[in-house]
């Protein structure tokens, strides 16, 4: 989601906070694999957040394409042609969940931009969460709730137009 809502504020115009870390992620994507990923895991958290501690023991073995992964993500979003008219008529709930943990520029920013793209849209900020914490995986009752919302208002639109 974060590349989309990269192209998204490409898209959409751009604040200088949002123009100054796409040079950082630009800087960072020029690092050497040992520094790429810290530093872009780093950038990913709001300021004064450390990141999660590294687990235990050695890496798995597919942890070495990650980088080159987060590179080929970075490159792809800078050049994909987001169709922001055919977000527009997407006419059912759309739901983002992040944290409030992660870079604002990077994450509430863009989703608040998407707010102003769809209809019927929700932001929910999970406060003590990021993106390595996910709600989902870490908070999955009140994300179950959400998504039962998002459902339940999706069902009443499809049962007005049937």
């Amino acid at each position: 989601m974060a590349g989309m809502q990269s192209r998204l504020s490409k898209s959409l115009g751009g604040r200088e906070d949002e123009r100054k870390l796409r040079r950082e992620y630009e800087r960072i994507m020029a690092l050497p694999p040992e520094q790429l990923m810290p530093e872009f895991v780093r950038v990913q958290l709001a300021p004064g957040i450390e990141p999660p501690p590294r687990p235990e023991g050695p890496p798995p073995p597919w942890m070495a394409q990650r980088p080159a992964g987060v590179n080929a993500f970075t490159r792809a979003f800078k050049t994909f042609p987001l169709d922001i008219e055919r977000l527009r008529a997407f006419d059912r709930p759309v739901l983002d969940t992040i944290g409030g943990r992660s870079n604002p520029v990077a994450v509430q920013l863009p989703a608040e931009r998407l707010g102003r793209v769809f209809a019927d849209f929700t932001l929910e900020i999970f406060e003590e969460r990021h993106h390595f914490d996910p709600p989902h995986r870490i908070e999955p009752e009140r994300y179950a709730r959400s998504l039962r919302r998002l459902w339940d208002r999706a069902r009443g639109m499809a049962e007005i137009t049937s």
